[in-house]
């Protein structure tokens, strides 16, 4: 598969991004994952965009000095090496992967093609409360460039927190209190494993042509 890698910074730190062409995509080119049994029947979509992420986490990794690839939990989750901590996003033609040599860090990234303001209103129920819309209200973005942001913050918060939780969380198990032009806070609604109802944690955000990237 055909792919372009490059790096850009968030917050201070090293995003490893890959721009991949998902018609040149062939079967073969899943041998180069060791877990390449696992997707034997996936989806030709599926296949590329694992793909490419997994190249981009082995990007990351690469910088650690570490060389490997990470597997598949039985969530679906990356597994990391011991004593790192990493996330992957893929969202259309683009995988990205940040990880960091320290297991207790949370980190959890997502890129997200922004939404119309139709496909906006017709899913806002599903992602956001009266709360947050009116904290949406007042940042003063356009609000389907900001319920993207509260969508694509919600999914880094989920994956960051995965890890230590081993469970699935809802949009309604996070609620927006702040939105500003680089960084965002979301507390949690619900007491979690090892985290506490009302836990608030700061993701950064970055608008990548017509995708927002989130991160904490």
């Amino acid at each position: 598969m055909q792919a372009n890698y490059s790096t850009f910074l968030l917050a201070g730190h090293t995003v490893h991004r890959i721009e991949f062409f998902p018609a040149t995509f062939i079967d073969a080119d899943l041998l180069w994952l060791p877990h390449h049994a696992q997707l034997t029947d996936a989806g030709r979509k599926r296949k590329s965009d694992h793909l490419a992420g997994r190249i981009a986490a082995a990007h990351a990794l690469n910088a650690l000095g570490e060389r490997t690839i990470p597997g598949i939990g039985p969530s679906g989750e990356p597994l990391w090496p011991q004593g790192i901590s990493g996330s992957i996003s893929h969202s259309g033609t683009q995988a990205m992967a940040v990880a960091s040599r320290d297991q207790k860090v949370l980190i959890g990234i997502d890129c997200e093609a922004i939404l119309s303001e139709n496909e906006a209103n017709e899913i806002k129920e599903g992602v956001i409360d009266a709360q947050e819309e009116s904290v949406i209200s007042r940042a003063g973005f356009p609000f389907a460039l900001a319920l993207t942001l509260t969508f694509s913050a919600k999914e880094s918060l989920f994956k960051a927190l995965f890890p230590e939780v081993k469970t699935m969380m809802g949009f309604d198990s996070a609620r927006l209190t702040m939105l500003d032009n680089e960084s965002l806070t979301l507390v949690l609604t619900r007491p979690l494993a090892g985290f506490e109802e009302g836990t608030a944690f700061a993701l950064h955000w970055t608008r990548d042509r017509d995708c927002v990237i989130t991160l904490l």
